[in-house]
């Protein structure tokens, strides 16, 4: 299921957790899809705390708890890691990651925690939502067969990835546009992991954000800069990338477009690609100031020049996805829409 999907998903079923209607849930993926960074994002919403527990570093007692004599009887302490009303609020996230890399003593401590939420004397607090996460066996992680007993307390979902919602998440995350027409160009590279070779460098959703940490501290180092994206990306990946910064020096000039002058779409393929991301990052960059208007009616009526009428639908609708609504306000927004004739515009 695609991120964006999910994080509907996840919203609800925090919500529901106070109506008494909450599921735990299992999120499936191989590494560096951004599984964790989901939950985040759903904690961050919902300005609630996120208990990251990693399963994988843990001995049994320490989910358990460690016994302790009280007169005549052994009481258990409770971790104080476990979400307590009074200690981290009434609402929030458990988070139990890496749940299939944890040993078998430990999975089978959390089945109590997961579906009944209590662990002896220990009680989830109503307003805590459970949330898991975990690679598959042939993602070559460290990882165990998930108990039947353990899978059936929760509803599963695979993370699949999907590149639009990867392009609204770098734009409001201020990922170098640069990428971001890579990856439009050349689609495929977003996620690009064959378990059978091993690789130790690979293109993930996590990769890319290291490689725009790379391009901020490398760009002005050309001797260094194709060795530290092969460093994060792989070599072939990391090649093509550099090819295609390389190549940006042919781009027309956005300036000139943000003054509304009448300029040429290139050629290439891949620089149109540049183009469109460059002009999106405009437009966020402009969200909130008094040349909006005028910023967004430029790239609106730059839509139009793009050879494949799809360049300029692709352009549109992720600036749609990344400053909101208002460019329906646009006048030029309807001349572009009235020249695309039947191309539709999806969100």
């Amino acid at each position: 299921m695609r991120p964006s999907h999910l994080s509907t998903i996840l919203d609800k079923e925090f919500l529901g957790t106070l109506q008494g209607y909450h599921t735990p849930v299992m999120l499936w993926g191989p590494p560096g899809v951004g599984k964790s960074q989901i939950v985040a994002q759903i904690g961050a919403r919902h300005n609630a705390p996120v208990i990251d527990v990693r399963l994988s570093q843990m001995e049994p007692s320490d989910l358990r708890g460690i016994p302790f004599r009280d007169s005549e009887l052994v009481e258990w302490a409770i971790p104080s890691m476990l979400p307590n009303a009074e200690r981290h609020g009434a609402q929030g996230i458990l988070f139990l990651d890496e749940i299939t890399s944890a040993v078998p003593s430990v999975s089978a401590a959390a089945y109590q925690l997961i579906l009944d939420r209590r662990l002896g004397d220990y009680r989830v607090p109503d307003g805590w939502a459970i949330f898991a996460a975990g690679n598959r066996q042939g993602d070559r992680g460290v990882t165990y067969t998930m108990p039947a007993p353990l899978a059936n307390r929760f509803s599963h979902f695979e993370v699949d990835l999907n590149l639009d919602d990867w392009v609204a998440w770098a734009y409001q995350n201020g990922i170098d546009e640069r990428i971001i027409g890579f990856l439009r160009f050349r689609p495929e590279q977003l996620f690009n992991f064959d378990p059978a070779h091993n690789p130790v460098a690979f293109p993930t959703p996590r990769s890319w954000e290291f490689v725009h940490r790379a391009l901020q501290k490398f760009g002005d180092s050309p001797a260094l800069l194709l060795g530290t994206l092969q460093a994060c990306v792989g070599p072939a990946a990391g090649i093509e990338l550099k090819a295609f910064v390389d190549s940006l020096d042919q781009m027309p000039d956005l300036d000139a477009i943000m003054r509304g002058e009448e300029i040429k779409a290139p050629k290439e393929v891949d620089l149109q690609y540049a183009v469109a991301s460059a002009l999106v990052g405009r437009a966020i960059r402009a969200r909130g100031t008094p040349e909006a208007a005028t910023v967004y009616g430029h790239i609106l009526n730059y839509a139009k020049a793009f050879p494949l009428k799809e360049m300029g639908v692709m352009l549109v609708s992720d600036m749609l996805r990344a400053v909101g609504d208002e460019i329906f306000g646009i006048p030029a927004f309807a001349q572009w829409a009235h020249s695309i004739g039947d191309i539709m515009l999806y969100d």
